[in-house]
């Protein structure tokens, strides 16, 4: 593809044809500010925001969708468009929420940053007419305030990515609101929990529900024995909340974080991770012995979960009866550990930190009480819940030192790190289920073809006499594509993972916020992947047969995978679901 030269701010540029302004400027590090845009999802040009000035156009255009033309001169930082911009911020401002001191969005919050950078305050029309509009918390894992929306779709982009459309523009002119068909409760739409809207969102119009009380409130209770499990995922986010480099695993610093926040116990749900692939490649081994419902299809994400039973419930009987690693870390936590340690488990109070709104939702789904009708995971915490929890906790996170978890809970192999990103799920499985079916070692553990994080992933492998053709997709937009396919009857796949969140639990929906600079210009799925990919190579077990904590679980409690007790405790069932209500 030829290239254009054009001047921006008196300076040549070089750039492929095709490119927009705001490409082109940062090729010469001009940051052009913008707020509705989000690279390939929401290329709308709403906000206004991003105008520049152009030689010879009549006004000024818009950066993100304007593309560069043979011998352009642009200026990006001229009087007249510092006014448009600041203009148009003050306008944004006057129908805003402006409690931005109290606001979970405070410090992270691209209209704030933008009114700091632009020098808005208060102008008079701030007293005009204005709408105010309920909070909607009927979601379990989230509130949308339209009070501190600024209507630049985002979310709404998202959603459409997403392949789920249930949030839109409602109304008209100044009536204009982003709300659910009919404006329904978010709860009365097939909505899948993901919160792709949350971290696309630019301000503090969609949050997810706080449930930090309630854990802080037990830690206090002298009656309660409080453990806490992270997931995957959170060893390579949670850093970014303090300002460290995307991808910088800090589980140690985690570990000793959480202590200081009065944790009774400190466990990994990579127990869990490792417990799930024993349960799930014995379920699919069973599946191909004996001519079970292919291909089966992983249910490790709640929001993929909900979104099979909104849109495929014909094609339930396809998903591994499996709970996730959270629900079964819990689970077993709530039966095995309360017995070992004596402990009563109505006095167990079980926290899931987790990459995922919709394990705020898991919690509540029916089948998620194993041990005497109690949740098998209490509360969930987003990455970004607990980053808060510590900031005010008055923990400098980066000074910690490094500490390891509590055992034997804290036991992990590398097949477990690596759930955190999409196609780790199947690698695990294959690790097992392959050794498992031949009896033999496995020359390599890397299953590097399920690797990456393109939307969807096929491979084929040979195990002893059987040709295993599996799947992975990530973000329901794929997911919908794999499903269309099973139910067309056009699938001959074995084995399918599917993730909710596009690039699996590191891009989840409850993961540390980054400005919308960051998403558009860095890879984050891939730079947190890679992260825990190396963990898993560092780690001396790879494989969840071989972690010594499964073997002792199974010898002494479960008895074998698949077993009656495992049943009980570690497997679930789904239920269709109306798109409305």
């Amino acid at each position: 593809m030829a290239n254009v030269n054009l001047k921006i701010n008196g300076m040549d540029v070089s750039v492929p044809a095709g490119s927009t302004i705001l490409e082109a400027a940062r090729t010469i590090g001009v940051e052009i500010p913008t707020l509705c845009y989000l690279k390939e999802i929401n290329e709308i040009g709403a906000c206004r925001i991003c105008m520049v000035e152009v030689k010879g156009a009549r006004s000024l255009v818009t950066a993100c969708v304007f593309p560069v033309t043979e011998g352009m001169e642009v200026f990006t930082n001229t009087e007249k468009v510092r006014r448009s911009r600041k203009l148009t911020l003050e306008l944004i401002l006057s129908t805003h929420d402006k409690n931005c001191l109290s606001c979970v969005r405070s410090g992270t919050c691209e209209l704030q940053a933008l009114c700091k950078e632009f020098g808005v305050d208060d102008p008079d029309y701030y007293a005009g007419e204005n709408i105010r509009y309920e909070f909607d918390d009927s979601a379990a894992h989230m509130v949308r305030d339209n009070n501190k929306c600024i209507l630049c779709r985002r979310c709404v982009a998202a959603c459409d990515n997403q392949c789920i459309s249930v949030i839109g523009a409602n109304a008209r002119g100044f009536d204009t609101h982003i709300s659910s068909p009919f404006d329904r409760d978010l709860a009365r739409v097939s909505c899948i929990s993901c919160g792709q809207c949350i971290v696309n969102c630019p301000t503090g119009a969609i949050v997810e529900k706080d449930e930090s009380a309630a854990v802080l409130a037990a830690i206090n209770d002298p009656e309660k024995f409080v453990v806490v499990h992270t997931a995957p995922s959170i060893r390579v986010t949670l850093g970014e909340a303090f300002g460290m480099k995307i991808g910088s695993n800090v589980q140690g610093k985690m570990v000793a974080a959480l202590r200081r926040l009065g944790f009774d116990k400190v466990f990994d749900t990579d127990f869990g991770a490792d417990l799930t692939i024993m349960e799930e490649a014995n379920e699919f081994i069973q599946r191909v012995t004996t001519g079970g419902v292919l291909p089966m299809i992983t249910s490790c994400s709640p929001g993929w979960v909900k979104y099979c039973e909104h849109y495929y419930p014909d094609l339930l009987d396809h998903l591994s009866t499996c709970k996730s690693p959270q629900q079964m870390q819990g689970a077993i936590l709530k039966s095995w550990y309360a017995q070992k340690m004596g402990i009563d488990p109505k006095k167990l109070f079980v926290v899931g930190i987790m990459p995922c709104t919709a394990k705020k939702f898991e919690n509540k789904r029916d089948h998620q009480h194993a041990v005497e009708g109690l949740p098998d995971v209490d509360v969930s915490l987003t990455t970004r819940e607990l980053a808060r929890m510590i900031e005010s906790a008055g923990i400098y996170f980066r000074d910690l030192p490094d500490e390891d978890y509590d055992n034997p809970l804290g036991d992990a192999t590398g097949a477990a790190v690596i759930f955190g990103a999409t196609g780790g799920v199947m690698e695990a499985a294959l690790r097992t289920a392959a050794e498992t079916i031949t009896g033999e070692p496995l020359s390599s553990v890397d299953f590097t073809e399920v690797r990456g994080t393109e939307g969807i992933k096929e491979a084929s492998y040979q195990v002893g006499g059987l040709t295993v053709k599996v799947a992975v997709a990530s973000g329901t937009q794929n997911a919908k594509v794999i499903m269309d396919k099973i139910r067309a009857g056009e699938a001959d796949y074995h084995f399918v993972e599917i993730m909710g969140c596009p690039g699996g639990c590191v891009n989840g929906g409850g993961q540390p916020i980054q400005h919308a600079v960051v998403r558009n210009f860095h890879d984050l799925k891939t730079l947190r992947a890679q992260s825990l990919y190396e963990a898993d190579k560092t780690l001396p077990l790879r494989k969840s047969h071989e972690s010594p904590a499964i073997k002792m679980i199974y010898s002494e409690f479960l008895g074998e995978p698949g077993s009656h007790k495992a049943h009980d405790l570690l497997h679930t069932s789904y239920v269709s679901r109306p798109k409305y209500q």
